[in-house]
């Protein structure tokens, strides 16, 4: 096996070496993204009750009923472009967005950004990354 992929490795110098650096650029912009804008759930645990900052949880109705952070509001991806004047009146205070693992709460971000509110974050690792830490949810 091993023989056969260095014989690949010789024989497709060029295919070999867009593959590197296109995994290089991707590990690069996944650092950067999952940076920007992220915090962890003791930093936003820090920002909901130093600056009454807003969890808006996008995750679908039944999820969230199954167990959200307490205060969150609940508005699922699919509906945030019809429902994003509910957050008119907090576009000044902090927004953390939660999703499931952390992943689709960016997309939400760069939305809400763009809509003009003022300091967007998203979960990193999500409510999975919540669970994982013991902090406290609550069930509906």
């Amino acid at each position: 096996m091993i023989d056969q992929l260095l014989e690949f490795v010789m024989n497709h110098p060029l295919l070999v070496g867009a593959f590197l650096l296109v995994l290089i650029a991707w590990i690069v912009y996944e650092t950067r993204s999952a940076a920007s804008n992220a915090v962890s759930s003791t930093q936003a645990t820090q920002l909901i009750n130093r600056e009454d900052a807003v969890v808006l949880d996008i995750r679908e109705s039944k999820d969230f009923k199954a167990g959200h952070i307490a205060g969150a509001r609940n508005i699922p991806q699919s509906s945030l472009d019809s429902r994003m004047n509910e957050l008119d009146k907090v576009k000044a205070q902090p927004i953390i967005v939660v999703c499931k693992h952390g992943q689709s709460a960016g997309a939400a971000q760069a939305k809400l950004a763009k809509a003009g509110f003022e300091r967007v974050m998203k979960l990193r690792g999500g409510m999975m990354q919540w669970q994982a830490d013991g902090l406290p949810m609550v069930k509906k």
